[in-house]
């Protein structure tokens, strides 16, 4: 060992190919050294084996053996000095790392692997918490985009129902001052009339007077007098006059009392936002969609309304379009242009609530109509018509038949959609299903009976084939 530690150094014994002190050394023909698992790797799979230092090459795969005289000798460079991190031979130990702190290398590995198992533990920990953030970013991502949603359909309806309150306002305003115009000029026709009268009899005195004043016959003059000169029976014009009240002052202060809480709403949406569970509008609060599917009803098609191309199911529950008319009977209450279809139960009172999947259609139309529709010829689909209902329109232009129509974007596209009516207050309203978000709501009065309203629009060729189907509520937990 001595001579080891006077002519030798650990860089002498360490392996070209792993660049670390021998393990299990073996040595070439060539008279190379190698660790005898890097020599064995180095080799597999090759076709030529050569030395990895002189490059000699060997006709057949050499039988290594271990050198074990060489490994006896590495061997001794495994007491490890943890003073100063490297391994050292016995006689180096004493030479050069006297009251270093010294260990087998095997001690040293020992411990470094229980060390390595905390590191390894620290690690996995540290990947586990970023996996945790990397969900709750996500989860944010997801919540955020339903909180868009939820914004987006809350603000459309919000606005709508103003808009809608403001036109519903002007279109009173326009019918008051028109009636209070067309009253007045009765009244004044009428206050003419009577002027006109009591004008033409005060002529006909006055008349009657100069013919007294020319006469010469002074005794029929004399007794006619009184009778010309009393004053006739005539009203009191003084005070008269057309009533110029327009009559809208209630409008304006009911408007004001509107506008006045619409902005006190609007404070508070921008405050707290819109509820999570559900978008409505803050002056009309919708009810939950657990609420409102304990209103579900069993709800079909009325067949005797389809229009021909409309093909029906044996059960009543779905409807497409098909590519060409059947011959059917032309009764009052079909549809002959428009390809819809209603339900056979009537709604005149209540709350009822019904699901349609509308699957991957391009088009499709949904809501209400009342009985007394026109079903012949064009029909202009708005409210005042008697129709309340959604559209969609080339895969993702969604539309509410309001007047005029509103447009709004969902980003996430329905695959049902839930329809709720309450007829006593004249709300119809849609809801996205599978997200449980209320999209619209429309406010109306309902003066007859309405029913469900149902359009698959044209197959276009194919591309919108897919029928509306009338499927069963599942409570929502």
């Amino acid at each position: 060992m001595s001579l080891c530690g006077s002519f030798l150094s650990d860089e002498q014994f360490l392996c070209s190919i792993c660049l670390d002190v021998f393990t299990n050394p073996s040595s070439t023909p060539c008279g190379h050294s190698f660790c005898m698992a890097c020599i064995s790797r180095y080799w597999d799979g090759s076709k030529v084996y050569q030395c990895p230092l002189c490059k000699k090459s060997f006709q057949k795969r050499p039988e290594l053996q271990i050198n074990r005289t060489l490994r006896e000798i590495t061997d001794q460079f495994k007491i490890y000095c943890k003073t100063d991190r490297v391994c050292i031979c016995p006689e180096c130990e004493t030479k050069d790392h006297q009251g270093h702190d010294t260990v087998t290398l095997e001690a040293e590995w020992m411990e470094t692997k229980d060390q390595l198992s905390v590191s390894e533990q620290e690690v996995q920990v540290m990947i586990r918490e970023r996996i945790r953030k990397i969900e709750e970013i996500r989860l944010s991502a997801t919540e955020l985009e339903l909180a868009v949603e939820r914004e987006m359909a809350g603000s459309v309806c919000l606005f709508s129902e103003l808009v809608s309150a403001i036109e519903h306002s002007q279109t009173e305003l326009m019918e008051v001052m028109d009636m209070s115009r067309r009253a007045a000029m009765l009244q004044a026709d009428a206050l003419i009339r009577q002027l006109e009268l009591e004008v033409e009899e005060l002529r006909s005195r006055e008349s009657a007077l100069v013919e007294l004043g020319q006469s010469d016959d002074y005794m029929h003059c004399v007794q006619t007098f009184p009778i010309h000169s009393s004053p006739p029976h005539a009203r009191d014009w003084t005070g008269v006059s057309v009533n110029s009240d327009l009559g809208t002052g209630t409008i304006y202060r009911s408007l004001a009392a509107l506008v006045e809480k619409f902005q006190e709403e609007l404070l508070i949406i921008a405050e707290t936002g819109f509820p999570a569970s559900e978008t409505t509008s803050p002056a009309r609060s919708q009810p939950r969609m657990r609420r409102i599917e304990e209103y579900a009803v069993d709800v079909t098609l009325d067949c005797n309304t389809a229009h021909p191309r409309l093909i029906l199911s044996e059960d009543m529950k779905s409807v497409r379009c098909g590519e060409r008319h059947q011959m059917l009977p032309d009764n009052p209450e079909r549809f002959d242009r428009v390809v819809c279809v209603i339900g056979r139960e009537a709604i005149s009172s209540g709350r009822h609530y019904w699901e349609v999947e509308v699957g991957r259609k391009t088009d499709w139309d949904l809501g209400v109509a009342k009985q007394s529709i026109n079903r012949k010829g064009k029909i202009e689909v708005t409210p005042s018509n008697g129709y309340w209902f959604l559209s969609l329109r080339d895969k993702k232009k969604y539309t509410f038949r309001s007047e005029p129509s509103t447009d709004v974007h969902l980003n996430r596209r329905p695959n049902r959609i839930g329809i709720f009516v309450d007829f006593e207050k004249g709300q119809v309203s849609f809801y996205n299903v599978d997200a449980k978000i209320h999209i619209y709501t429309f406010n109306d009065t309902f003066s007859e009976c309405i029913f469900p309203f149902f359009s698959p629009c044209t197959n276009k060729s194919g591309k919108n084939d897919g029928p509306l189907i009338i499927t069963p509520v599942n409570m929502t937990e």
